[in-house]
């Protein structure tokens, strides 16, 4: 996106990525959930933060329900709404991987284009991008919020899967499926992925 502010100049911090990974020992990156409503993604997002936190990681998990009742207060479903969504997100992940923190996040975030953004903003080498894999069938069976049951009645507009779509991940650092794996094992998948980023003492 274009910076349409003027009179504006990037100021350096004296404080460098590297110190930052060496005070909080850990090499800080975003792991993207992404996948269909009731696929799991608040669910996992917050019990791995629940997981790394009590491991001795700094972390925060960025919720897609959640970041609708402040910073994303003004946005709708649309796609220019889902893309805008999608780009503040990831600028607020890259300003906590800055920091030295883990960000979970748990958005639907359904196209291709947009989780590219996301991963060019954030940076290719801290974008982890986990394709939460369960059908439509699995994902309306479980229907957590009533949300496919109002989309299929008309009562919601842009709902993805139903009519708005979903542009699978091509090339994901993982593909959970998880209507086939437990919670547990999920989790477990995913640390499998991150661990390497934990520093020894």
């Amino acid at each position: 996106m274009q910076i349409i502010s003027s009179n504006i100049t990037w100021s350096e911090a004296k404080v460098t990525s590297s110190e930052r990974a060496h005070l909080l020992r850990q090499d800080a990156a975003t792991i993207w959930l992404t996948g269909l409503s009731g696929s799991g993604k608040s669910t996992i997002a917050f019990e791995l933060e629940k997981r790394l936190f009590m491991s001795g990681h700094v972390v925060y998990a960025l919720d897609g329900d959640n970041i609708r009742h402040g910073l994303n207060r003004d946005l709708g479903f649309s796609p220019e709404d889902r893309t805008e969504n999608i780009r503040r997100i990831a600028e607020v992940a890259k300003l906590f991987n800055d920091a030295g923190i883990f960000v979970v996040t748990a958005f639907i975030s359904p196209y291709r284009a947009d989780r590219s953004m996301a991963r060019e903003i954030i940076g290719p080498g801290r974008f982890i991008e986990t394709h939460l894999a369960a059908s439509m069938e699995v994902c309306e069976r479980r229907d957590p919020k009533g949300l496919y049951k109002k989309a299929r009645a008309g009562e919601i507009n842009n709902f993805t899967g139903i009519s708005a779509p979903y542009e699978t991940p091509e090339n994901p650092a993982l593909a959970i499926n998880t209507g086939l794996l437990g919670l547990e094992d999920c989790i477990a998948e995913i640390f499998r992925v991150v661990r390497p980023r934990f520093h020894k003492e």
